[in-house]
């Protein structure tokens, strides 16, 4: 990841108001979905998928691309407005959003969109997920993940089993 210059940040800054016009275009045109997270996240997505993140969208299956879990999956309309500005697909599939047999669902699923990991569902699987990914990343570390977990999404998913995974092979949550 290189360092920050001003040019960069303004770069940045730009981008990530083109990604919340994206998400407020797809979100008039579904009729329905979330506002508040997918605006909030733009500044992260962006910093994400223009700055951070190891990834080719030629390449989705690339070994070496980094992980990004998305535990909290109803705020998927920024995911997938900064995957098309990076170039994953083109940004007039941003209007199928919400729209049956589309792969721009409510929630992400990992096998309707090349670039997404994880299929996301109920609040708090993305933590067990990211425990799995981890712990299978153990044996070939040529990458990073991030996991995207609010306060929240930590309550409702399976209580008792979350933190043993990553407790016993001593992950740091």
């Amino acid at each position: 990841m290189s360092h920050l210059h001003e040019d960069k940040i303004k770069f940045l800054e730009e981008k990530a108001n083109e990604i919340r016009q994206s998400i407020i275009e797809m979100l008039v045109e579904a009729g329905s979905g979330h506002t508040a997270g997918p605006l909030g996240m733009a500044d992260i997505f962006t910093a994400f998928y223009f700055h951070i993140l190891n990834h080719d969208p030629r390449n989705t299956d690339w070994p070496e691309r980094d992980r990004l879990i998305l535990s909290n999956g109803h705020i998927c309309p920024v995911r997938y407005a900064a995957m098309a500005h990076a170039g994953y697909f083109g940004l007039g599939e941003l209007k199928t959003l919400r729209k049956f047999g589309t792969r721009l669902q409510g929630h992400p699923h990992r096998t309707a969109l090349p670039g997404v990991e994880t299929t996301s569902g109920p609040l708090g699987s993305g933590l067990g997920q990211a425990a799995g990914i981890a712990y299978g990343a153990r044996m070939d570390r040529s990458f990073k993940f991030i996991v995207l977990c609010p306060t929240a999404s930590r309550k409702p998913a399976t209580p008792g089993r979350r933190p043993c995974l990553p407790a016993k092979i001593n992950f740091r949550i």
